[in-house]
């Protein structure tokens, strides 16, 4: 049921995608700024309660409905509401009209076109930027926002929490980014356990989607980049995604240039700047092409899951 939950929700969202300001996201977005004004005072401990409450609030009513529907064998509604909730924690096309639409640009030769978009998408200053920067950007975004919007939610999924699972790891890192990102939270102590708690939750999600991209990508580099080149991101998680992701498609990404800390957002790549050699870097710089093998790279891991739930699934039934 988990692999058909999984799929029909895939499905639906191919065929209707939900945009990142749905009404039900945005709601929760203003919830989480409400819970931030509420309980801000200053202190680490007031933003570890406002994150267990609204975690709380959200994860346990979806885990009681879904035990009540599996204790009584409404085995049909219960695997609907797997499906729904699937959907609404997905992400795989909220932001793929972007990168799609940039691709295109970029491929017609339009770079203002190109840069408008980005500067829409990731929120920065795009202006002066070269088709090498517009690519590297794009996919170090897509790759980061693939894992964090499907593959991560995946993974907690899968665990024994289901529905709980999934809605655990979109709100928890949503969170991680709501309470720290702002210019007047980055020095706040509201935002640390927020941050902690999306570290470990994250943390072999982005080790697997590591794994993914390696198995169906270049093997042998998106190892040596990982081992080499991961610890050169400020972010751990992000670093191992885009090390290996990179090495996989044989691409360049997080080389740093005068204007690396401004252009690259928080949420994609945040490089250390002093600390990292071009030179020693495995791969070509990215261009127009490397937008192409994301997208390939992004559907060969998304088909490599899929194929190993079919497997667990098929074993757990002749089991």
């Amino acid at each position: 049921m988990t692999f058909l939950s999984i799929l029909v929700a895939l499905l639906f969202e191919q065929l209707k995608p939900l945009r990142a300001d749905n009404p039900i996201w945005a709601e929760f977005k203003r919830l989480a700024v409400r819970m931030e004004q509420w309980f801000n005072a200053g202190h680490a401990s007031h933003g570890r309660m406002g994150w267990f409450l609204l975690v709380g609030a959200l994860t346990l009513p979806a885990g009681l409905v879904s035990w009540l529907l599996y204790r009584y064998n409404f085995l049909l509604a219960h695997f609907a509401w797997n499906v729904l909730i699937v959907y609404l924690t997905l992400g795989f096309r909220h932001y793929s009209h972007f990168f799609t639409s940039i691709q295109l640009a970029l491929n017609a030769g339009d770079e203002s076109q190109a840069r408008a978009l980005l500067a829409e998408w990731c929120k920065i200053d795009t202006v002066g930027m070269e088709v090498t920067e517009i690519s590297r950007i794009a996919v170090e975004k897509a790759l980061v926002t693939t894992h964090r919007n499907v593959f991560g939610v995946f993974f907690w999924f899968l665990m024994p929490l289901g529905p709980c699972g999934a809605i655990l790891y979109r709100v928890s890192e949503y969170l991680a980014r709501a309470w720290n990102e702002p210019e007047h939270m980055r020095q706040e102590a509201f935002g640390e356990f927020a941050a902690k708690a999306f570290y470990w939750i994250d943390w072999i999600p982005a080790r697997l989607t590591a794994v993914a991209f390696a198995v169906v990508g270049n093997f042998e580099d998106a190892i040596y980049a990982w081992r080499n080149f991961a610890h050169r991101w400020k972010d751990e998680a992000i670093g191992i995604i885009l090390s290996a992701g990179g090495g996989a498609m044989g691409v360049r990404l997080g080389t740093p240039n005068e204007n690396a800390a401004k252009i690259i957002p928080s949420d994609a790549a945040t490089v250390d700047i002093s600390d990292m050699e071009v030179d020693q870097l495995p791969g070509d710089e990215p261009g127009v092409r490397a937008l192409q093998s994301t997208v390939g790279l992004v559907w060969r891991a998304l088909l490599l899951w899929m194929m190993l739930l079919l497997l667990l699934s098929g074993a757990v039934w002749l089991g």
